[in-house]
């Protein structure tokens, strides 16, 4: 028996010592992990970083970087020297309220009209009311690539005033954010894959109240190599956007998501008054479906195309691009049978215009004709920042996202992932905004209890692609109306 005593002694030690090396989702233990992650801030000088953008002003004190807004000066960056790809970071972040901030990765800069213009990922670090901390920023180029406004248990994640610890995960085309624990942005984009950290000051302009506001980093640590079994396992906490183009990630695959056109060819779509697609105004080429231009007649070239399936509630997804002074517009519930003559098939329309250039932004109802308004019955604003009802549209020749949700008779528009529109059709007031409408000719427009998707021919070059949609009618969970 005590020959066995030693066995069962070793026996018992390495199971601790398995035990005592890992993480409880089975990761290496941080005191192994710790070895191999790099430390980005030296704790009292700034050896490894420079500035670029603006003068505003960044210290190093006691183990914390220190930058403060000044006014006069635009965006200000402290960036790293070295570039990375892959990698995990960490860091906490610490912001004076009214201080808007970011951290920049996978970010690179240019010369342009004698100045440094950088561009490339941020992770927003917001004080104002929409709290947007942990979102995804496309600085100097796109915009908003994963806001917050679709995820409310992150937008209570981060405190004004403390420290926030903040983790961000770049992993080939997949980017995902952590703030204090809490999942923030599941993004899979391809724009760029790698580049430079950043620590951002946002202008302050020359608002003097703000001349002085302070945020702090500290802790700033990246992990670059056997980043596979340290990620964070997958989950479904959060919706996942997705920027590739004509493709579905295997998430938007298991979550029913189909493209509506495969990128290449006109399957699946027709000409809306007529069998088969059009012979001519319609253009597919290196993946972009485009509507050609025609001098702004309405349906006189090729005319619009319809999906050849119908649907009733649905969430579709689509970028569409158009060229000054353009309109056009994306038509669900559409009945083709009702007008077969001169000009557009008809149905509820999200719209596709320039407002700066076209006529058309100027006519109707109070805008209810300008980008995002639900055509002729309600203006598109702003739902989704409570400090402004500006739509947020990038102009011509860049690429902007349209989301048409359908739960019934719930709906919703979003451009560029801003809620802009929302109602319920076949009630009292959206019949009496039809009544008031061009559309009051039409008995019972717009309740019809499905139809197929259209894409307009109004005359001008306006291109779309990564059309995708879900079919909401095939899982009742799926319909239970949640008003953002």
């Amino acid at each position: 028996m005590y020959k066995n005593i030693p066995q069962r002694l070793i026996y018992f030690l390495l199971l601790v010592f398995t035990l005592s090396t890992c993480t409880l989702d089975g990761n290496p233990d941080r005191k192994n992990s710790n070895s191999e992650w790099k430390n980005l801030f030296d704790g009292s000088s700034l050896d490894g970083w420079h500035q670029l953008g603006s003068d505003a002003q960044y210290d190093a004190e006691n183990g914390v970087i220190v930058g403060t807004a000044k006014t006069g000066a635009g965006n200000s960056f402290l960036t790293t020297h070295k570039t990375y790809s892959d990698f995990i970071l960490e860091l906490d972040v610490k912001v004076d309220p009214g201080l808007n901030s970011g951290v920049q990765f996978r970010s690179q800069s240019q010369s342009q009209d004698d100045d440094e213009r950088l561009h490339g990922y941020q992770l927003e670090i917001d004080s104002s009311s929409r709290r947007w901390s942990g979102g995804i920023y496309d600085e100097g180029r796109k915009g908003w690539l994963y806001n917050l406004a679709r995820n409310s248990r992150a937008r209570s994640a981060f405190s004004l005033s403390t420290w926030n610890h903040i983790r961000v995960e770049a992993i080939g085309t997949s980017i995902r954010s952590w703030v204090n624990g809490i999942p923030a942005a599941d993004l899979i984009d391809d724009s760029t894959l790698d580049g430079f950290i950043g620590l951002q000051i946002q202008s302050i302009g020359d608002d003097l109240s703000k001349e002085g506001l302070q945020v702090r980093w500290k802790n700033i640590r990246i992990k670059t190599d056997g980043l596979n079994s340290f990620r964070t396992p997958e989950n479904n906490d959060i919706e996942q956007f997705s920027s590739l183009k004509n493709e579905l990630t295997p998430r938007e695959i298991k979550e029913g998501w189909e493209l509506l056109w495969d990128g290449e060819s006109t399957a699946g779509w027709k000409s809306a008054k007529s069998e088969g697609f059009p012979e001519k105004g319609w253009n597919i080429e290196n993946g972009v479906l485009s509507v050609l231009s025609s001098g702004g007649a309405e349906a006189r070239n090729g005319g619009d195309i319809i999906t050849i399936s119908e649907f009733s509630s649905f969430e579709l997804e689509l970028d569409f691009r158009f060229t000054p002074g353009a309109n056009s517009g994306i038509k669900y519930f559409v009945d083709p049978d009702l007008l077969k003559g001169k000009g557009s098939a008809i149905g509820l329309e999200f719209q596709i215009l320039d407002d700066d250039l076209h006529p058309d932004a100027k006519r109707g109802i109070s805008g209810n004709r300008t980008i995002g308004s639900l055509y002729d019955l309600i203006t598109a604003v702003n739902q989704s920042e409570p400090q402004s009802s500006l739509k947020r549209v990038n102009p011509p020749g860049q690429w902007n996202r349209a989301r048409i949700v359908v739960r019934g008779d719930y709906i919703e528009h979003w451009l560029n992932n801003i809620l802009v529109v929302k109602y319920y059709r076949g009630t009292q007031m959206f019949r009496a905004l039809v009544a008031y409408s061009k559309y009051a000719k039409w008995p019972n427009f717009g309740e019809w209890e499905k139809g197929p998707i259209l894409l307009q021919d109004h005359g001008d070059l306006v291109s779309f692609r990564s059309i995708k949609i879900r079919d909401l009618s095939l899982n009742k969970d799926h319909l239970d109306v949640n008003e953002t």
